[in-house]
């Protein structure tokens, strides 16, 4: 089903979907959070106390020009001086498979934040099967469209290994959602059948289990 905002800014598909799931006047750090578009959209229309974190300078001093409290850094160092449960949501969007150890990076997200949403590139999806069957080549689609030797991302995720391993290292997932997104990801729609084969994004909302 086709899924839009009616928002003013808008907001890429996944964003959407992402945003959906956040209560309002939560507490929010977002990881990643390139020129702040799903901050400030929270901030706007959710009423969220929102954090970002981002690597990228001229990005994160955009953010900080629309009067958001953004971080210049490596987040994986910054998560660290966050106390526990500091946060009611920790969002990972799109940056999951670009970093290094993320067992070690979620399990600090877990800390600080009660729930964490998670998004990446499906790389099960049917056109990268087919590149690889026909051309016996590193593949590349829009979601993953650098070459081998120049891609930012150092590993390749799949919805069926994130589900198996958020069982392995002891999260549940409260809710899921796979899509397939177009028109520059900006629209999209949910896949609900055969998700690990169809659909281009998974996003996850996890959970530490309790022992």
């Amino acid at each position: 089903m086709e899924y839009k905002h009616k928002n003013p800014e808008q907001l890429r598909f996944d964003l959407s979907i992402i945003a959906s799931w956040i209560q309002p006047g939560s507490r929010v750090l977002d990881l990643g959070c390139g020129r702040g578009d799903l901050l400030a959209w929270l901030k706007e229309h959710k009423n969220i106390q929102g954090t970002g974190i981002e690597q990228n300078k001229e990005k994160a001093a955009a953010c900080i020009s629309r009067g958001l409290s953004v971080l210049q850094g490596d987040l994986r160092d910054e998560v660290q001086d966050y106390p526990d449960d500091c946060f009611d949501m920790v969002i990972l969007s799109q940056t999951l498979q670009q970093v290094y150890q993320p067992d070690n990076l979620l399990k600090s997200l877990s800390r600080i934040g009660k729930q964490v949403i998670v998004s990446f590139p499906n790389f099960s999806h049917f056109s990268i099967r087919l590149q690889l069957l026909f051309r016996g080549q590193a593949p590349k689609n829009r979601q993953l469209p650098f070459s081998w030797y120049d891609t930012p991302n150092i590993r390749v995720i799949t919805l069926a290994d994130f589900r198996k391993f958020s069982k392995d290292v002891g999260y549940t997932i409260v809710r899921e959602c796979a899509i397939n997104t177009h028109d520059q990801d900006r629209r999209g729609k949910i896949i609900s059948l055969f998700s690990n084969f169809f659909a281009t994004y998974g996003v996850f909302l996890i959970e530490k289990n309790v022992p």
